[in-house]
């Protein structure tokens, strides 16, 4: 498949679960009445970023998998045709829960999942309490549109996520997101942190020579507890080439984003920088290191 046409919805959060899905589903439908071949959800998107504050009572809105999601977005796919990136709390088993990816194939079927492998806890994003780190390793997913390395959010930081899905061929990298400032930071240092969000992802895209899209949410969502000031998710949604550069990018607004991409400029880009050619794979053993001392 040279060209693949592929759908980013961006939003913000809603009263409910059932108005969030609704409001998903509409936005699913809008991007394949586009053309899309493929479409991506952002991080935890069938409600609130809720890891703002621990809280046990949160675990009650985990789900299996198959589950109620699976069902209505793989029913979706099957109705439009499209493959979907999901993104959900998975419900393992009691007391064990993961931040999970679900690709739905075009007829409606699992076509596979990736569970998160790196897992935050920093002040507003505390992950560690509810997620367990994921055990189904680098591994992209076959659809129909291609090999999917799916990987969500904190994983984006981490270039050896990216390196391992590239070695197992996938044809693009896709981050299911929910990631932003908090308030009370200045100007300057949320800049910061957008411009190295982007770039961090842009290198990816550079270092393996495939597409990169990332998919994050919108929108103020205050800290339940009240002990912190809450997150100003800041979308910026983007799909960027195996050059790094950007294709398309959202704002800071709810939007849906459509973007073709070209599959084959990877084999083109890989052809004048072969940088899989060259790694030195007999002098990287210390990666597996947590620190050389």
């Amino acid at each position: 498949m040279n060209k693949l046409k592929v759908a980013l919805v961006q939003q913000a959060l809603k009263p409910g679960r059932e108005e969030m899905v609704a409001a998903t589903t509409a936005k699913i439908r809008e991007a394949a009445a586009q053309g899309a071949q493929l479409v991506l959800l952002q991080e935890l998107h069938t409600g609130s970023y809720f890891c703002q504050t621990e809280d046990t009572t949160c675990f009650d809105l985990a789900e299996t998998i198959p589950g109620p999601s699976t069902d209505h977005f793989g029913a979706l796919a099957r109705e439009l045709g499209v493959v979907i990136v999901t993104s959900l709390f998975e419900r393992r088993a009691p007391g064990l829960y993961h931040n999970t990816a679900v690709v739905l194939e075009k007829d409606g079927s699992i076509a596979g999942k990736y569970r998160k492998m790196h897992i935050p806890d920093d002040p507003a994003f505390y992950e560690k309490f509810y997620f367990t780190p994921g055990d189904l390793g680098f591994e992209p997913i076959q659809t129909s549109v291609g090999k999917l390395g799916v990987l969500v959010c904190w994983d984006q930081w981490y270039p050896e996520a990216a390196r391992l899905m590239a070695l197992a061929g996938a044809d693009l990298l896709i981050y299911p997101t929910a990631i932003g400032w908090d308030p009370r930071d200045e100007a300057a240092e949320q800049q910061r942190q957008l411009d190295a969000w982007a770039t961090v992802q842009r290198a990816h895209a550079v270092a393996n020579g495939i597409p990169v899209v990332s998919v994050n949410r919108v929108g103020f969502e205050a800290d339940p507890s009240d002990a912190g000031a809450g997150i100003k998710f800041w979308g910026s949604s983007f799909a960027a080439g195996p050059q790094g550069e950007f294709l398309v990018r959202a704002g800071e607004e709810e939007e849906l984003l459509v973007v073709d991409l070209d599959m084959r400029r990877s084999e083109d880009v890989r052809r004048i920088w072969p940088f899989l050619r060259d790694r030195r794979i007999d002098a990287y053993g210390d990666l597996v290191k947590r620190y050389r001392d």
